[in-house]
C-alpha cells in the first residue's frame, strides 16, 4: 500500500475512509488538513466558494455562463451553515480540510476552519469536481497515477477565456491526467456522462496550445511525470473560480484549498448521464 494510502487509513480507520459522515467529522476535529482525492469512495466532492450576498448574483451568473468549470451543485441562503442537499450535518465552517482566505483578490491566509470568520450575509456555492469522476475512470481500467502515488491531481492556468459576468472573468484553470493513448477514447467516453462534475475534456495533447509552458510545473497540485507513450489529457476544473476571483477582487471571500474539497453524502453515479 502507498504510504500516502497508508497514512489516510491510519486517520480515517479502513472502514471510515470510505464514510462521508466519518470523513467530515475527521476534518472536522483538524486531525486531516490534506487533499481529499481518493477519500469516500464513489461520493461527490465539491469546490468551494463563499461569498458575501452582494456578490452573489454575478457569482451564480458566472457559474451559469462557465458550466464546464464551474458546475454549481448547491447554492445556500445567506448565512446558512447547513447544506442538507448533499450532507446530513454538514458544516461548511468545518468540514473542508483547508480553506483559503482572500481579501481585496489576494490570498491572506490559510485555515483549517473559518467559524470565526462567519458572517450573516456569507453565501456558499459548492461547485462539482473533477475528483467525482475519477472512481468511474478507475473502474473502467484506467489508472489515474496521482492517485497511485498518493497525490494531489496537477492543475494548471490556462490561454482559455472564460465568459465574464460582472466582475468576474478570466481564464479558465484544467486538471491534467496522464495515460496511454488506449485509454484516451475510453476516458472521453466515461467523464462525458458526467456533466455536474466538469464532463469530458476541454483539451488532449500539446499543452502549449492551451498555455500550458511546461507540464512538469503545474500551478496548483503535485506535478506527475509524464511517461514515453503517455498523453496528457485535460479537463476544466472547479479552481478556475480562485482565478475569477483575482480578477474580481472581492474585499473578502473564502474558497477551499486546492484539492481540499467538501466529500458530500452525493453518489457519484447518480450524477451521471446515459
Amino acid at each position: 500500500m502507498d504510504s500516502a494510502v497508508q497514512a489516510a487509513v491510519e486517520v480515517f480507520g479502513s472502514e471510515g475512509i470510505n464514510t462521508p459522515g466519518h470523513v467530515r467529522s475527521v476534518i472536522r476535529e483538524g486531525a486531516w488538513a490534506s487533499h481529499t482525492s481518493g477519500l469516500a469512495h464513489g461520493r461527490v466532492q465539491g469546490n468551494l466558494v463563499i461569498l458575501p450576498e452582494v456578490l452573489a448574483g454575478d457569482f451564480l451568473r458566472f457559474c451559469q455562463r462557465n458550466p464546464k468549470p464551474c458546475p454549481v451543485l448547491a447554492v445556500s441562503e445567506p448565512g446558512q451553515t447547513a447544506l442538507p442537499s448533499l450532507g446530513e450535518g454538514i458544516d461548511i465552517r468545518t468540514d473542508v480540510p483547508q480553506y483559503r482566505v482572500w481579501r481585496h483578490g489576494e490570498l491572506a491566509q490559510e485555515v483549517g476552519d473559518i467559524t470565526a470568520l462567519w458572517r450573516p450575509d456569507l453565501v456558499t456555492f459548492v461547485l462539482g469536481c473533477s475528483f467525482s469522476f475519477e472512481a468511474a475512470l478507475q473502474e473502467a481500467g484506467i489508472s489515474l497515477r496521482h492517485i497511485n502515488e498518493g497525490k494531489n491531481v496537477a492543475m494548471y492556468r490556462t490561454n482559455i477565456a472564460t465568459e465574464a459576468a460582472g466582475p468576474f472573468g478570466g481564464a479558465m484553470v484544467v486538471s491534467m491526467r496522464p495515460m496511454p493513448a488506449v485509454d484516451v477514447i475510453r476516458a472521453v467516453q466515461v467523464t462525458s456522462r458526467f456533466p455536474n462534475v466538469h464532463g469530458a475534456p476541454v483539451h488532449i495533447g500539446d499543452p502549449a496550445l492551451i498555455g500550458i509552458a511546461d507540464i512538469a510545473l503545474p500551478d496548483y497540485g503535485d506535478a506527475v511525470e509524464l511517461m514515453p507513450g503517455e498523453i496528457p489529457v485535460f479537463w476544466a476544473c472547479g479552481v478556475t473560480p480562485q482565478s475569477a476571483i483575482l480578477n474580481a477582487q472581492p474585499a473578502f471571500c473564502i474558497t477551499h484549498a486546492p484539492g481540499c474539497m467538501l466529500i458530500t453524502d452525493l453518489l457519484n453515479h447518480h450524477l451521471a448521464s446515459f
